[in-house]
Protein backbone atom coordinates (compact mmCIF):
# COMPACT_ATOMS: atom_id res chain seq x y z
CA UNK A 1 0.00 0.00 0.00
CA UNK A 2 1.75 3.12 -1.25
CA UNK A 3 -0.43 5.84 0.26
CA UNK A 4 -2.23 5.58 3.60
CA UNK A 5 -6.01 5.56 3.71
CA UNK A 6 -7.21 8.58 5.68
CA UNK A 7 -10.53 9.74 7.17
CA UNK A 8 -13.31 10.06 6.15
CA UNK A 9 -12.78 6.94 4.01
CA UNK A 10 -15.25 4.07 4.37
CA UNK A 11 -13.83 0.86 5.88
CA UNK A 12 -15.50 -2.52 5.52
CA UNK A 13 -15.55 -5.45 7.93
CA UNK A 14 -16.72 -9.00 7.39
CA UNK A 15 -18.58 -10.00 10.55
CA UNK A 16 -20.74 -8.03 12.92
CA UNK A 17 -20.13 -9.59 16.34
CA UNK A 18 -18.57 -7.94 19.37
CA UNK A 19 -15.14 -7.69 17.74
CA UNK A 20 -16.70 -5.95 14.76
CA UNK A 21 -18.58 -3.68 17.15
CA UNK A 22 -15.38 -2.60 18.92
CA UNK A 23 -13.63 -2.15 15.56
CA UNK A 24 -16.48 0.10 14.41
CA UNK A 25 -16.23 2.17 17.60
CA UNK A 26 -12.50 2.67 17.09
CA UNK A 27 -12.83 3.48 13.38
CA UNK A 28 -15.69 5.95 13.90
CA UNK A 29 -13.75 7.67 16.70
CA UNK A 30 -10.82 8.07 14.30
CA UNK A 31 -13.10 9.68 11.70
CA UNK A 32 -13.65 6.76 9.32
CA UNK A 33 -16.95 5.39 8.08
CA UNK A 34 -17.77 1.72 8.64
CA UNK A 35 -19.75 -0.77 6.57
CA UNK A 36 -20.51 -4.14 8.16
CA UNK A 37 -21.32 -7.26 6.14
CA UNK A 38 -23.12 -9.81 8.32
CA UNK A 39 -26.14 -12.03 7.66
CA UNK A 40 -27.60 -11.35 11.13
CA UNK A 41 -30.01 -8.42 11.15
CA UNK A 42 -29.32 -7.97 14.88
CA UNK A 43 -25.51 -8.03 14.54
CA UNK A 44 -24.00 -6.07 17.50
CA UNK A 45 -21.63 -4.12 15.24
CA UNK A 46 -24.52 -2.63 13.27
CA UNK A 47 -25.30 -0.22 16.11
CA UNK A 48 -21.99 1.57 15.48
CA UNK A 49 -21.76 1.17 11.70
CA UNK A 50 -22.75 3.66 9.02
CA UNK A 51 -24.17 0.81 6.98
CA UNK A 52 -25.10 -2.83 7.54
CA UNK A 53 -25.26 -5.10 4.50
CA UNK A 54 -27.38 -8.09 5.56
CA UNK A 55 -26.14 -10.95 3.40
CA UNK A 56 -24.04 -14.14 3.53
CA UNK A 57 -20.27 -13.70 3.38
CA UNK A 58 -20.09 -15.29 -0.05
CA UNK A 59 -22.94 -13.26 -1.59
CA UNK A 60 -21.45 -11.81 -4.78
CA UNK A 61 -23.72 -8.76 -4.95
CA UNK A 62 -22.91 -7.89 -1.33
CA UNK A 63 -19.19 -8.31 -1.96
CA UNK A 64 -19.40 -6.13 -5.07
CA UNK A 65 -21.13 -3.42 -3.02
CA UNK A 66 -18.41 -3.69 -0.37
CA UNK A 67 -15.70 -3.37 -3.04
CA UNK A 68 -17.42 -0.32 -4.60
CA UNK A 69 -18.07 1.57 -1.39
CA UNK A 70 -15.04 0.78 0.82
CA UNK A 71 -11.40 1.82 0.67
CA UNK A 72 -10.24 -1.34 2.49
CA UNK A 73 -11.74 -4.42 4.16
CA UNK A 74 -10.87 -6.53 7.20
CA UNK A 75 -12.52 -9.35 9.16
CA UNK A 76 -13.54 -9.91 12.77
CA UNK A 77 -13.37 -13.71 12.76
CA UNK A 78 -11.47 -16.50 11.03
CA UNK A 79 -14.44 -18.56 9.85
CA UNK A 80 -15.42 -16.02 7.22
CA UNK A 81 -15.19 -17.25 3.62
CA UNK A 82 -11.50 -17.02 2.68
CA UNK A 83 -12.35 -17.07 -1.04
CA UNK A 84 -14.52 -14.00 -0.53
CA UNK A 85 -11.50 -12.22 0.95
CA UNK A 86 -9.34 -13.31 -1.99
CA UNK A 87 -11.99 -12.01 -4.42
CA UNK A 88 -12.15 -8.67 -2.63
CA UNK A 89 -8.34 -8.42 -2.59
CA UNK A 90 -8.32 -8.29 -6.39
CA UNK A 91 -10.24 -5.02 -6.13
CA UNK A 92 -9.34 -3.26 -2.86
CA UNK A 93 -6.82 -3.72 -0.01
CA UNK A 94 -7.81 -6.60 2.29
CA UNK A 95 -6.11 -7.43 5.56
CA UNK A 96 -5.33 -9.95 6.75
CA UNK A 97 -5.08 -11.85 3.47
CA UNK A 98 -7.47 -14.65 2.60
CA UNK A 99 -4.49 -17.01 2.57
CA UNK A 100 -3.60 -16.13 6.18
CA UNK A 101 -7.22 -16.56 7.24
CA UNK A 102 -7.38 -19.95 5.48
CA UNK A 103 -4.37 -21.14 7.47
CA UNK A 104 -5.97 -20.08 10.76
CA UNK A 105 -9.25 -21.80 9.83
CA UNK A 106 -7.69 -25.25 9.92
CA UNK A 107 -5.73 -26.54 12.93
CA UNK A 108 -3.79 -29.01 10.77
CA UNK A 109 -2.60 -26.32 8.36
CA UNK A 110 -2.04 -23.90 11.25
CA UNK A 111 0.19 -26.22 13.26
CA UNK A 112 2.08 -27.32 10.17
CA UNK A 113 2.74 -23.70 9.23
CA UNK A 114 3.88 -22.77 12.72
CA UNK A 115 6.46 -25.55 12.58
CA UNK A 116 7.58 -24.56 9.09
CA UNK A 117 8.18 -21.09 10.52
CA UNK A 118 10.68 -22.69 12.92
CA UNK A 119 8.47 -22.39 16.00
CA UNK A 120 7.38 -25.02 18.49
CA UNK A 121 3.95 -26.55 19.03
CA UNK A 122 2.84 -29.36 21.30
CA UNK A 123 3.38 -32.83 19.78
CA UNK A 124 0.37 -33.59 17.59
CA UNK A 125 -0.97 -36.06 15.06
CA UNK A 126 -3.19 -35.01 12.15
CA UNK A 127 -6.24 -37.24 11.81
CA UNK A 128 -7.78 -36.59 8.42
CA UNK A 129 -9.42 -40.02 7.96
CA UNK A 130 -10.39 -42.87 10.27
CA UNK A 131 -7.39 -44.83 8.94
CA UNK A 132 -5.07 -42.29 10.61
CA UNK A 133 -6.24 -43.67 13.96
CA UNK A 134 -4.35 -46.87 13.16
CA UNK A 135 -1.08 -45.06 13.94
CA UNK A 136 0.62 -45.57 17.27
CA UNK A 137 -1.17 -42.94 19.33
CA UNK A 138 0.89 -43.37 22.49
CA UNK A 139 3.26 -40.42 21.80
CA UNK A 140 0.19 -38.12 21.90
CA UNK A 141 -1.55 -39.52 24.99
CA UNK A 142 -2.95 -38.40 27.27
CA UNK A 143 -4.11 -35.74 24.88
CA UNK A 144 -6.84 -33.50 23.56
CA UNK A 145 -8.70 -34.39 20.39
CA UNK A 146 -9.63 -31.16 18.57
CA UNK A 147 -11.67 -30.68 15.42
CA UNK A 148 -9.54 -29.16 12.67
CA UNK A 149 -12.19 -26.58 11.81
CA UNK A 150 -14.85 -24.47 13.56
CA UNK A 151 -13.74 -25.12 17.13
CA UNK A 152 -13.68 -22.25 19.64
CA UNK A 153 -14.18 -21.63 23.36
CA UNK A 154 -13.59 -25.30 24.14
CA UNK A 155 -16.12 -26.53 21.56
CA UNK A 156 -15.01 -29.47 19.42
CA UNK A 157 -12.45 -30.59 22.01
CA UNK A 158 -12.37 -33.82 23.99
CA UNK A 159 -9.75 -34.94 26.51
CA UNK A 160 -8.67 -38.55 25.98
CA UNK A 161 -6.48 -40.85 28.05
CA UNK A 162 -6.22 -43.93 25.84
CA UNK A 163 -6.24 -44.90 22.17
CA UNK A 164 -9.70 -46.43 22.63
CA UNK A 165 -11.01 -43.14 24.04
CA UNK A 166 -9.43 -41.25 21.13
CA UNK A 167 -11.14 -43.50 18.58
CA UNK A 168 -14.49 -43.18 20.35
CA UNK A 169 -14.14 -39.38 20.59
CA UNK A 170 -13.26 -39.18 16.90
CA UNK A 171 -16.47 -41.01 16.06
CA UNK A 172 -18.47 -38.79 18.43
CA UNK A 173 -17.10 -35.72 16.64
CA UNK A 174 -18.54 -37.05 13.39
CA UNK A 175 -15.41 -38.51 11.86
CA UNK A 176 -14.28 -35.10 10.66
CA UNK A 177 -10.64 -34.03 10.39
CA UNK A 178 -9.05 -33.55 13.83
CA UNK A 179 -5.72 -33.19 15.56
CA UNK A 180 -4.69 -35.27 18.53
CA UNK A 181 -2.50 -33.01 20.66
CA UNK A 182 -0.47 -34.26 23.58
CA UNK A 183 -1.33 -32.69 26.93
CA UNK A 184 1.68 -30.98 28.45
CA UNK A 185 2.55 -29.86 31.97
CA UNK A 186 1.81 -26.12 31.99
CA UNK A 187 2.74 -23.26 34.27
CA UNK A 188 0.27 -20.93 32.54
CA UNK A 189 -1.10 -19.73 29.24
CA UNK A 190 -0.22 -16.36 27.72
CA UNK A 191 -0.99 -14.45 24.54
CA UNK A 192 0.70 -11.82 22.43
CA UNK A 193 -1.15 -9.40 20.15
CA UNK A 194 0.89 -8.24 17.15
CA UNK A 195 0.02 -5.29 14.93
CA UNK A 196 1.90 -5.32 11.62
CA UNK A 197 1.62 -2.90 8.71
CA UNK A 198 4.86 -3.93 7.03
CA UNK A 199 8.20 -5.54 7.84
CA UNK A 200 9.39 -2.25 9.34
CA UNK A 201 6.14 -1.29 11.05
CA UNK A 202 5.39 -3.79 13.81
CA UNK A 203 4.23 -3.40 17.42
CA UNK A 204 3.51 -6.03 20.09
CA UNK A 205 1.32 -5.41 23.13
CA UNK A 206 2.44 -6.48 26.62
CA UNK A 207 1.81 -10.18 27.20
CA UNK A 208 -1.48 -11.21 28.83
CA UNK A 209 -1.71 -14.16 31.23
CA UNK A 210 -4.95 -16.01 30.53
CA UNK A 211 -7.05 -18.13 32.86
CA UNK A 212 -9.93 -20.22 31.56
CA UNK A 213 -13.11 -21.72 32.99
CA UNK A 214 -15.03 -24.43 31.13
CA UNK A 215 -12.85 -23.88 28.08
CA UNK A 216 -13.73 -20.16 27.85
CA UNK A 217 -11.39 -17.31 28.71
CA UNK A 218 -12.30 -16.06 32.18
CA UNK A 219 -9.60 -13.57 33.19
CA UNK A 220 -6.61 -11.92 31.52
CA UNK A 221 -3.91 -10.33 33.68
CA UNK A 222 -1.37 -7.81 32.48
CA UNK A 223 1.53 -7.81 33.09
CA UNK A 224 1.72 -11.59 32.92
CA UNK A 225 3.31 -13.35 35.88
CA UNK A 226 6.25 -14.77 33.96
CA UNK A 227 9.94 -13.94 33.71
CA UNK A 228 10.42 -10.74 31.65
CA UNK A 229 12.96 -12.50 29.41
CA UNK A 230 10.39 -15.22 28.66
CA UNK A 231 7.78 -12.57 27.88
CA UNK A 232 10.18 -10.94 25.43
CA UNK A 233 10.81 -14.35 23.86
CA UNK A 234 7.07 -14.88 23.36
CA UNK A 235 6.74 -11.46 21.75
CA UNK A 236 9.66 -12.24 19.44
CA UNK A 237 8.11 -15.58 18.46
CA UNK A 238 4.81 -13.85 17.66
CA UNK A 239 6.61 -11.34 15.43
CA UNK A 240 8.56 -14.16 13.77
CA UNK A 241 5.32 -15.91 12.90
CA UNK A 242 3.76 -12.70 11.57
CA UNK A 243 6.84 -12.09 9.43
CA UNK A 244 6.73 -15.66 8.11
CA UNK A 245 3.09 -15.19 7.12
CA UNK A 246 3.85 -11.72 5.67
CA UNK A 247 0.89 -10.80 7.81
CA UNK A 248 -0.85 -7.43 7.62
CA UNK A 249 -3.27 -6.64 10.42
CA UNK A 250 -3.73 -7.71 14.04
CA UNK A 251 -2.61 -11.23 14.91
CA UNK A 252 -3.15 -12.98 18.24
CA UNK A 253 -0.74 -15.77 19.20
CA UNK A 254 -1.56 -18.00 22.17
CA UNK A 255 1.25 -19.78 24.02
CA UNK A 256 1.59 -22.57 26.55
CA UNK A 257 4.30 -21.82 29.12
CA UNK A 258 5.57 -25.27 30.05
CA UNK A 259 6.90 -26.28 33.43
CA UNK A 260 10.58 -25.47 33.09
CA UNK A 261 10.05 -22.33 31.04
CA UNK A 262 9.71 -23.61 27.48
CA UNK A 263 7.26 -21.85 25.15
CA UNK A 264 5.07 -23.59 22.58
CA UNK A 265 2.44 -21.98 20.38
CA UNK A 266 -1.08 -23.25 21.00
CA UNK A 267 -3.01 -21.45 18.26
CA UNK A 268 -3.39 -18.19 16.37
CA UNK A 269 -6.28 -15.86 15.58
CA UNK A 270 -6.11 -13.58 12.49
CA UNK A 271 -7.91 -10.72 14.23
CA UNK A 272 -8.18 -8.92 17.57
CA UNK A 273 -8.59 -11.35 20.45
CA UNK A 274 -10.61 -11.65 23.63
CA UNK A 275 -7.39 -11.54 25.67
CA UNK A 276 -6.50 -8.21 24.07
CA UNK A 277 -9.61 -6.35 25.27
CA UNK A 278 -7.56 -4.94 28.15
CA UNK A 279 -5.83 -2.70 25.60
CA UNK A 280 -8.97 -0.54 25.25
CA UNK A 281 -8.61 0.80 28.78
CA UNK A 282 -5.03 0.07 29.82
CA UNK A 283 -2.85 0.90 26.80
CA UNK A 284 -2.00 3.99 24.83
CA UNK A 285 -3.54 2.34 21.75
CA UNK A 286 -6.16 -0.42 21.60
CA UNK A 287 -6.01 -3.56 19.50
CA UNK A 288 -8.97 -2.20 17.51
CA UNK A 289 -7.22 1.08 16.75
CA UNK A 290 -4.31 -1.07 15.56
CA UNK A 291 -6.69 -2.98 13.28
CA UNK A 292 -7.76 0.31 11.72
CA UNK A 293 -4.19 1.56 11.46
CA UNK A 294 -2.76 -1.57 9.85
CA UNK A 295 -5.54 -1.93 7.27
CA UNK A 296 -5.11 1.74 6.34
CA UNK A 297 -1.34 1.52 5.88
CA UNK A 298 -0.57 3.60 8.97
CA UNK A 299 2.18 2.91 11.47
CA UNK A 300 0.87 0.94 14.48
CA UNK A 301 0.17 3.07 17.53
CA UNK A 302 2.27 2.98 20.70
CA UNK A 303 1.48 -0.01 22.93
CA UNK A 304 2.61 1.32 26.32
CA UNK A 305 0.79 -0.21 29.30
CA UNK A 306 -0.60 2.68 31.33
CA UNK A 307 -1.51 0.64 34.43
CA UNK A 308 -1.67 -3.03 35.43
CA UNK A 309 -5.06 -4.50 34.61
CA UNK A 310 -7.37 -7.48 35.04
CA UNK A 311 -9.92 -8.13 32.28
CA UNK A 312 -12.91 -10.35 33.15
CA UNK A 313 -15.32 -11.87 30.64
CA UNK A 314 -19.03 -11.48 31.30
CA UNK A 315 -20.95 -14.58 30.15
CA UNK A 316 -24.67 -15.01 29.85
CA UNK A 317 -24.68 -16.96 33.11
CA UNK A 318 -24.45 -13.64 34.96
CA UNK A 319 -27.86 -12.65 33.58
CA UNK A 320 -29.54 -15.52 35.46
CA UNK A 321 -30.84 -13.23 38.21
CA UNK A 322 -34.37 -12.40 39.40
CA UNK A 323 -34.29 -9.14 37.41
CA UNK A 324 -32.73 -10.74 34.33
CA UNK A 325 -29.76 -8.36 34.57
CA UNK A 326 -26.55 -8.49 36.60
CA UNK A 327 -26.32 -6.15 39.57
CA UNK A 328 -24.13 -3.49 38.00
CA UNK A 329 -24.00 -1.08 40.94
CA UNK A 330 -20.71 -2.11 42.58
CA UNK A 331 -18.94 -2.32 39.23
CA UNK A 332 -20.18 1.03 37.98
CA UNK A 333 -19.49 2.74 41.32
CA UNK A 334 -15.82 1.69 41.18
CA UNK A 335 -13.88 4.59 39.61
CA UNK A 336 -11.10 2.30 38.34
CA UNK A 337 -13.42 -0.27 36.71
CA UNK A 338 -14.56 -0.05 33.07
CA UNK A 339 -17.64 -1.90 31.78
CA UNK A 340 -18.07 -2.92 28.12
CA UNK A 341 -21.34 -4.54 27.00
CA UNK A 342 -21.75 -5.95 23.50
CA UNK A 343 -25.38 -5.13 22.77
CA UNK A 344 -26.51 -8.75 22.38
CA UNK A 345 -30.27 -9.19 22.78
CA UNK A 346 -30.28 -12.69 24.22
CA UNK A 347 -28.17 -13.87 27.17
CA UNK A 348 -27.32 -17.59 27.15
CA UNK A 349 -25.01 -19.59 29.45
CA UNK A 350 -21.49 -19.47 28.05
CA UNK A 351 -22.27 -16.65 25.60
CA UNK A 352 -19.91 -13.66 25.76
CA UNK A 353 -22.08 -10.67 26.62
CA UNK A 354 -19.40 -8.20 27.63
CA UNK A 355 -16.29 -7.70 29.74
CA UNK A 356 -14.93 -5.34 32.35
CA UNK A 357 -11.46 -4.15 33.23
CA UNK A 358 -10.07 -3.14 36.60
CA UNK A 359 -6.93 -0.98 36.62
CA UNK A 360 -4.77 -0.90 39.75
CA UNK A 361 -1.22 -0.50 41.00
CA UNK A 362 -0.50 -4.19 40.38
CA UNK A 363 -2.07 -7.04 38.47
CA UNK A 364 -2.63 -8.84 41.78
CA UNK A 365 -4.55 -5.89 43.23
CA UNK A 366 -6.57 -5.57 40.01
CA UNK A 367 -7.45 -9.28 40.10
CA UNK A 368 -8.49 -9.15 43.75
CA UNK A 369 -10.86 -6.26 43.10
CA UNK A 370 -12.15 -7.78 39.84
CA UNK A 371 -13.00 -11.06 41.58
CA UNK A 372 -14.75 -9.19 44.41
CA UNK A 373 -16.84 -7.32 41.84
CA UNK A 374 -17.73 -10.57 40.10
CA UNK A 375 -19.21 -11.92 43.33
CA UNK A 376 -21.65 -8.99 43.48
CA UNK A 377 -23.07 -9.36 39.97
CA UNK A 378 -25.56 -12.15 40.72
Amino acid sequence: MSRPILPPAMLGILGGGQLGRMFAQAARTMGYGVTVLDPDAAAPAAAFADRHIIAPYNDREALEELARSCAAVTTEFENVNADSMRWLAQRIPVSPSGDCVAIAQDRIREKSYIRKAGLATAPYLALETVEDLNHDLSPYLPGVLKTARLGYDGKGQVRVQTAAEARAAYADLGGQACVLEKMLSLDCEVSAIVARTSAHEVAVFPLAENRHARGILDVSLVPAHIDPALAQRAQAMAVQLAESLDYIGVLAVEFFVLTGGELVINEIAPRPHNSGHYTIDACLSSQFEQQVRTMCGLHPGAVDLLRPVAMVNLLGDSWETPSGEPNWEVLLQAPNAKLHLYGKKEARPGRKMGHYCVLADSAEAALEQAEAIKETLS
